[in-house]
């Protein structure tokens, strides 16, 4: 069986580094991309570097450009690589009122967290490893568990992303491996790590580590879970928080989240 490479998108990020080193440390083939060509650059030669017989490729890829797609799966081609799994990573987490929002940061945020992961597992699935049960995990989040105000863009994309993922395991039943996991905060940047504070008691239980979210992810993903809420606390929130009524969530979570604002990258 030919062992295929392991796609790995914002691989440059926290989380998205932490899978690099998870998947590194089984000696998966590895395909990194991200946006800036140097970050990737000095994120292959670093893992190449611990990892001498471990083959490692990258290609720099903007995720909301369809052209930019087709040129790294173009280098594939090129390459003649060929794919086992796809760990969809990237994601950007702008927290503002749908109001302050520009028509730029609306494309960014939908097509990265939405169009980009419907786009590359497509690509992926396109060019399976011959032999090899395609594997398939996406990051989605536990903020795709309710509409979040000031917040309402990133959940309901990340919804959108979790219904594609299982609506795609059941179109792949046998075929392939196909999970999405529901992580909540990850303390990966500074920005990220002061809107943890912020969120106070709930912010800090519904956190965890970007080492500790990759490896139960992978185990979610060996397994073929379907959908894998990652953390004992926000197994135990996601859990109870139906019994809440809707209109209770969204007035607890709009007081919270509108503290304060995030406007990545």
């Amino acid at each position: 069986m030919n062992k295929g490479y392991t796609l790995v998108t914002g691989a440059c990020g926290g989380l998205g580094g932490a899978f690099v080193q998870c998947l590194a440390r089984m000696g998966e083939p590895l395909f990194l991309t991200g946006r800036s060509r140097e970050r990737l650059a000095a994120l292959a030669q670093s893992v190449r570097k611990q990892y001498p017989d471990l083959a490692v490729e990258c290609f720099p890829c903007d995720l909301t450009d369809s052209v930019s797609r087709q040129r790294l799966f173009d280098y594939a081609d090129e390459a003649g690589i060929r794919f086992s799994r796809l760990v969809y990573v990237a994601g950007v987490d702008i927290q503002k009122a749908a109001e302050k929002y520009t028509e730029s940061k609306i494309v960014l945020q939908a097509r990265v967290n939405l169009e980009g992961a419907v786009s590359v597992a497509r690509g992926v699935l396109e060019r399976r490893a011959e032999g090899a049960l395609c594997e398939l995990l996406a990051v989605g989040s536990m903020s795709a568990s309710c509409p979040m105000p000031y917040f309402a863009l990133y959940s309901a994309t990340k919804k959108g992303l979790e219904q594609f993922w299982m609506a795609l395991r059941s179109e792949l039943k046998g075929r392939a491996k196909v999970t999405v996991v529901l992580p909540g905060g990850i303390p990966t940047r500074d920005d990220i790590k002061e809107n943890i504070r912020a969120h106070g008691w709930f912010g800090r239980v519904s956190a965890l580590p970007p080492e500790k979210v990759a490896q139960k992810s992978l185990r979610a993903l060996s397994r073929n879970r379907r959908r894998v809420v990652i953390g004992f606390w926000n197994k135990l929130l996601y859990g109870l928080e139906h019994l809440v009524p809707l209109s209770l969530r969204m007035r607890v979570i709009a007081k919270i989240w509108s503290r304060t604002e995030k406007d990545a990258f």
